[in-house]
């Protein structure tokens, strides 16, 4: 049997949902097949011993331009405070944003991140990347993340305990190879915006999203086996169609679409742990010490206390190798000052495929519209981001409108 939309989304992650909400707006019949059992893609939470646990150490930036699509207030955020904590010889110190905590200028100017030149060449690539215009940006003369920080006169020290293991958790890489382009422009979003955790975990985003479509329209543990031009092949059926939307993760997206190169290398392991109480008095991230295994480490529910079902403090520590737990848990003690046998371990996740690669040349807004009423999106189209699914979801939404709809004035914005 078949049957008929009048476009198929194949995959509800941020990017498919997000074309999907657009193109339902505009008064367009859209379904979205996704073969796993929940919308939001990579964006996954479930439920351990009452704690909630995000498919890796997630989080929502709301300096992302395409977070205004979301409705925060009903997410229920918790924050973090802009900044991080740096140990050296077992000694911590806090590197804060004086616009959010004045108290902690001194504190920041005297952390052993480098001379005051150091930290004036840090303030003065926050001020650039924060407040330039963003075609300046990207008219920048394109270089490796690393050689661009040096060019901005971060030393050796400043990079090594501070921007090495902070964009090492972002990025999923060490060696700072990515694009300074795309450096310059995560780092706008967070000298622009918060940081935070739904309430009910990551997953809640993709929900919120696919809420706005219902759940008529969205159709999990539907898998898509084949598309044409046309038509799409699931294993309940056939589904006519005017657009074909794939909005998959990059393998699943290289292997419906041949023509399309798209791929995720970046792999990170997440090693979940309980204490009794948190060891903080604020919501800060603990970076990894050089030569250590941790990128990072952090209490998650001291950000967003809904995330423990009692008062007991959940610390997600990231490595971008896959180590066991009992390889970094005195190291994961160690950044919190607490005795390993403090940690109790509730889970580790090791995500492979978590994101694209973003290395020189950065290629932005790549093509979307592949012809014959065929279309892709996906973070792999733009950045590697919840904020690059987005857009990507929405310039295709725009790509299908001006296909279907050609005299209609409405475009999804």
């Amino acid at each position: 049997m078949s049957s008929r939309a009048e476009v198929v989304v194949v995959g509800a992650g941020l990017a498919g949902l997000s074309a999907a909400t657009r193109l339902s707006e505009a008064g367009i019949d859209v379904r979205v097949f996704e073969a796993g059992g929940h919308a939001g893609g990579r964006l996954a939470t479930e439920r351990i011993d009452g704690f909630v646990v995000d498919r890796g150490f997630q989080v929502l930036n709301t300096g992302y331009p395409r977070a205004a699509d979301l409705d925060l207030d009903a997410l229920e955020m918790g924050w973090f405070e802009r900044g991080a904590v740096v140990r050296v010889d077992g000694t911590a110190h806090r590197v804060v944003d004086p616009r959010q905590r004045p108290t902690g200028v001194v504190g920041t100017a005297t952390a052993p991140i480098g001379s005051l030149r150091d930290k004036a060449a840090l303030a003065g690539f926050s001020l650039r990347a924060g407040y330039s215009p963003v075609g300046r940006l990207l008219a920048a003369q394109e270089r490796t993340a690393e050689q661009a920080l040096r060019r901005a006169g971060i030393g050796e020290t400043a990079l090594e305990r501070f921007f090495r293991p902070f964009l090492a958790g972002v990025l999923l890489e060490d060696e700072l190879a990515t694009s300074s382009r795309y450096l310059d422009l995560l780092w706008r979003s967070f000298v622009r915006g918060g940081i935070g955790l739904p309430a009910a975990g990551m997953q809640a985003v993709g929900e919120q999203l696919a809420g706005r479509l219902g759940a008529d329209r969205v159709l999990l543990h539907t898998c898509v086996r084949a598309i044409a031009p046309g038509t799409v092949v699931t294993d309940s059926g056939r589904w006519d169609t005017d657009a074909v939307v794939v909005a998959t993760d990059p393998d699943t997206a290289a292997r419906l679409l041949p023509d399309v190169e798209a791929s995720a290398p970046r792999r990170v392991t997440t090693h979940f742990h309980v204490l009794p109480t948190s060891p903080w008095d604020a919501p800060l991230i603990v970076l990894g010490q050089p030569g250590g295994r941790l990128v990072n480490s952090v209490v998650l529910s001291d950000a967003q206390p809904r995330y423990s079902p009692d008062g007991r403090a959940l610390v997600a520590s990231s490595t971008l190798s896959p180590a066991r737990e009992d390889e970094v848990r005195a190291e994961v003690a160690a950044a919190h000052g607490v005795a390993p046998s403090d940690l109790d371990h509730l889970t580790t996740v090791t995500v492979i495929g978590a994101q694209p690669t973003a290395v020189p040349p950065l290629q932005l807004r790549r093509p979307v519209d592949l012809g014959d009423g065929v279309y892709v999106c996906g973070d792999h189209r733009d950045t590697p981001s919840i904020q690059g699914a987005m857009a990507s979801g929405a310039r295709t939404a725009r790509a299908v409108l001006r296909a279907l709809r050609p005299s209609d004035d409405r475009r999804a914005s």
